[in-house]
C-alpha cells in the first residue's frame, strides 16, 4: 500500500458550483476516503464523479492531470484542477518516502481519451497497434514496480479476453506492494479477489459487494434476457 487515505480541505465556497455540489466530492471533504486494500474500484454512472476523483487523486500524487507516468514530469503544462490542488494523503508505510520526495515517487496515471498519446511521448510507439494492444503495452511496459497506480476507465478500448489480462497486471502490482485505484463500469475488472469496491452516486460513496453492484445486477439480467432492456430504447 501507498496511501491510506485522502481528504480535502477548502474554504467558503460555492456548493452549487462544481465539483463541490457532486455529492461524492461533498462526502470526501467532509469524511475523507480511506483505502482498506492494494486494489479500489471506484463504480457508478457517467456523471457520478467517479473520474472527477481518480483525476484529483492522480494530481494530489504528482501525477500529470493529462496522463502518464513519474517520469513524465510537467510534460502537459495543464494547471491542477480546482479538486486536485487540494487533494492531500495520509501515506501508508510503503509510501512515506514517495510522498516526501518527487525523485522516489513512481506510478502512472492511465485515462482512456489521452493513453495512446501519452504513451507515444513516453517512448513507446502505438503506431501499428489497435487501441487496445496499446494499453496493453502501457501495462506490459509500464507497470512494474510498487507505486500508485491511478486509471480511468480503462477497460474502454479493451476485449474480454484484454481486461482478463489486465485483472493479472493489477494482481500482480498488488503483490509487489503497488496500490490501484481505478474507475471503472467494468464487471469483470470489478470482479479481482480481495479489491475494495465503492459506488459513487447520488447518495455519495458508499463499499459494496461486486454481487450487490448494480452494473452487476444490470448485467446479470441483460445476458439473460435482452429483449427485457431493448424494447424500452427501440419502441
Amino acid at each position: 500500500m501507498i496511501v491510506e487515505r485522502a481528504y480535502a480541505h477548502v474554504g467558503a465556497h460555492d456548493e452549487g458550483e462544481w465539483p463541490w455540489r457532486v455529492p461524492c466530492v461533498r462526502q470526501l471533504l467532509a469524511e475523507g476516503l480511506r483505502f482498506t486494500a492494494p486494489v479500489t474500484f471506484l463504480v457508478g454512472e457517467n456523471g457520478s464523479g467517479k473520474s472527477t476523483l481518480v483525476e484529483a487523486f492522480a494530481e494530489g500524487f504528482g501525477l500529470d492531470s493529462y496522463g502518464g507516468s513519474h517520469d513524465w514530469k510537467y510534460a502537459s503544462h495543464r494547471e491542477k484542477s480546482v479538486l486536485g490542488e487540494r487533494i492531500r494523503f495520509d501515506s501508508a508505510a510503503g509510501g512515506r518516502r514517495m510522498a516526501r520526495s518527487f525523485a522516489a515517487r513512481k506510478g502512472f496515471f492511465l485515462r482512456a481519451e489521452t493513453a495512446l498519446d501519452a504513451l507515444g511521448r513516453e517512448g513507446f510507439e502505438p503506431d501499428g497497434r489497435s487501441h487496445g494492444e496499446g494499453f496493453l503495452e502501457a501495462f506490459r511496459g509500464k507497470f512494474q514496480v510498487a507505486g500508485l497506480y491511478v486509471m480511468d476507465e480503462p477497460e474502454a478500448a479493451l476485449s474480454f479476453t484484454s481486461c482478463l489480462e489486465l485483472i493479472g497486471h493489477m494482481a500482480r502490482l498488488a503483490e509487489k506492494g503497488a496500490q490501484v485505484i481505478c474507475a471503472t463500469h467494468s464487471p469483470l475488472l470489478t470482479a479481482l479477489p480481495g479489491a475494495d469496491i465503492v459506488e459513487v452516486g447520488e447518495h455519495g460513496m458508499e463499499r459494496v459487494e461486486w454481487g450487490d453492484l448494480a452494473i452487476v445486477d444490470h448485467w446479470r439480467r441483460y445476458l439473460a434476457d435482452p429483449r427485457a432492456y431493448l424494447r424500452h430504447v427501440l419502441e
